[in-house]
C-alpha cells in the first residue's frame, strides 16, 4: 500500500507549510460525496492520529485514515498549473467512473 507526491506537489505543500509556519504533512482522505459516490478530501495536519497511516514521499508526510486508504491506496497526487488554474490532480488506479466535473468518483 502506497500515496506518493510527484515533485512539483511535494514542492507546493512544503512551500505552503513553511508559510504556514506549522505543520506536519498533509492528509489526503475520501468521503460520501458528489454524482459518482466519492469525493477527495486534502487538509494540512499539525498533529497526527493514532491510526492514521502515514507514506513519505520527496520529504513530504502524507496521512491517510484506514477507511480511505482501499479507495486511494497506489494514488499519485500531482500539483498542475493550467492557464489561469492550479491544483491537485489524482491519478488513482482504483477509479472506475468520474463525473463530469472532475469533483467525486466510484470505485
Amino acid at each position: 500500500m502506497a500515496i506518493t507526491l510527484t515533485e512539483k506537489a511535494a514542492k507546493h505543500i512544503s512551500r505552503y507549510l513553511e508559510r504556514r509556519g506549522k505543520g506536519i504533512g498533509l492528509r489526503l482522505g475520501v468521503r460520501t460525496n458528489g454524482c459518482s459516490g466519492l469525493a477527495y478530501t486534502l487538509e494540512y495536519v499539525d498533529e497526527s492520529a493514532s491510526e492514521d497511516r502515514m507514506f513519505e514521499s520527496h520529504g513530504v508526510n502524507v496521512f491517510v485514515d484506514p477507511k480511505s486508504l482501499p479507495f486511494i491506496d497506489g494514488t499519485e497526487l500531482d500539483f498542475a498549473r493550467e492557464g489561469l488554474n492550479e491544483g491537485f490532480k489524482f491519478q488513482n488506479p482504483n477509479v472506475k467512473n468520474e463525473c463530469g466535473c472532475g469533483e467525486s468518483f466510484h470505485v
